[in-house]
């Protein structure tokens, strides 16, 4: 799914709430889970102190899904690995409540979702793609992991799958432009062409 706008809005006012440099705060909240952005912009507060952050971030972001809509390509992927009969779970460093929410308002339900709240640690650690490939009964040497963030594709290789980057992000084993993309190179692989 796509959810930049979203994203964007909710560090946006969460940067003015505490007198933040938006852009300093935009340009590094992509990726990591929310406690990890409180700590790098208030790092002199208390754990509990950033858990009241992250619960008020979270309360925002679920109650605002405008801007959240699927990437392109990204019902017809699902479809397709659907009627491959294709495991696929979502990893996300999104709170649980936080993905099915804007998951949902892309129409998209997946089988499996690990979420932030399933792990000690969240992206760029492995532990997440790793609990999802146990979830999904496969090996992690057989899953491709698809990403669009530097923090995710880290978790991916050190999971030892095979990093999919999506989007302009570089430094994976595959590059695609966009889903569309990855369904045929997904179609080819499934048909021997590789």
């Amino acid at each position: 799914m796509d959810s930049t706008a979203a994203v964007e809005a909710a560090w946006t006012a969460w940067s003015d709430d505490n007198g933040l440099d938006r852009a300093e705060v935009l340009a590094a909240c992509h990726g990591p889970d929310a406690a990890t952005t409180v700590r790098r912009f208030l790092p002199g507060l208390s754990e509990a102190e950033v858990a009241e952050h992250v619960m008020a971030h979270l309360e925002r972001e679920c109650a605002d899904t405008a801007g959240v809509y699927p990437a392109g390509g990204a019902l017809e992927l699902v479809a397709w690995m659907d009627e491959q009969a294709l495991p696929w779970a979502v990893v996300t460093n999104a709170h649980l409540r936080l993905a099915r929410t804007r998951l949902g308002a892309a129409g998209i339900r997946p089988p499996t979702i690990v979420s932030f709240d399933d792990v000690e640690r969240g992206k760029p650690h492995p532990e997440g793609y790793l609990l999802g490939a146990r979830r999904l009964g496969v090996e992690p040497r057989r899953v491709a992991g698809v990403e669009d963030s530097a923090p995710g594709l880290e978790a991916v290789r050190a999971a030892g799958m095979v990093a999919v980057a999506v989007g302009g992000v570089w430094g994976a084993d595959i590059v695609c432009r966009d889903l569309h993309e990855l369904r045929r190179l997904l179609d080819m692989a499934r048909g021997g062409v590789w």
